[in-house]
């Protein structure tokens, strides 16, 4: 089988919107395109930890938009500062998630008609693990699906306070444990969030026989709805 690993650069408070550049996805006036280049163009550490995301086999999963930025920027980066994921993105197969007839000119380019279950169908298959970027829309799809397997965050001291965000209120509730995190010199928390198994839930303390005011307080809450 397949594992699915979702890649995402995020702010403190989840926003993963346009990180690589001022005129990456501006839409719905989002006014910080960039916000990750101050920090990535002098962390060694962050590097680093990007190199051993795609240090193994692996395969791209994409939503339509971040295809295009991606179709028209890695093709030709090759000779870049990022010169060996450029080379590896362009040499591994992109899978992407498009409901229209998109123009998939970028080389080993297939479309998904239907996302989740398209990628349902790639976990049962033998191959390399499939890694999504950016992608906000698919990712949220996939985890509402509960198809996502591992979660590898880069998480920024940056507070955008609006922008598409990495969860929403669709995500299937589960346990995920860190089995590696660290933190760059620039503050940059690098973490692997692996599927551990499904929400529990326990009283903090222990079990106790409810207080008078807590029995009261619960009544108010019933009776307010």
């Amino acid at each position: 089988m397949r594992k699915v690993i979702v890649g995402a650069m995020v702010s403190m408070d989840g926003v993963m919107q346009a990180p690589g550049g001022p005129e990456e996805d501006p839409t719905g006036g989002f006014k910080f395109g960039g916000w990750v280049a101050p920090l990535v163009n002098v962390d060694p550490v962050f590097g680093e930890e990007i190199g051993k995301l795609f240090g193994h086999p692996f395969d791209l999963l994409l939503g339509r938009r971040t295809y295009d930025i991606f179709a028209a920027y890695w093709p030709y980066a090759e000779s870049g500062p990022y010169d060996n994921i450029a080379k590896a993105f362009n040499r591994v197969t992109k899978y992407v998630a498009t409901r229209k007839g998109a123009d998939l000119s970028w080389k080993d380019s297939v479309a998904l008609r239907d996302a989740a279950n398209d990628v349902a169908k790639l976990k049962q298959e033998d191959g390399p693990a499939l890694i999504t970027q950016g992608s906000t829309e698919f990712v949220h799809s996939l985890l509402a699906a509960g198809l996502v397997d591992e979660i590898r965050t880069f998480t920024f001291p940056v507070l955008l306070g609006k922008g598409k965000r990495l969860f929403d209120e669709t995500s299937q509730p589960r346990v995920f444990k860190v089995t590696h995190s660290g933190v760059s010199p620039n503050g940059i928390i690098h973490a692997t969030w692996v599927r551990d198994g499904e929400v529990q839930t326990a009283t903090v303390g222990g079990a106790k026989e409810p207080s008078p005011a807590e029995l009261a307080r619960r009544e108010k809450l019933t009776r307010e709805g």
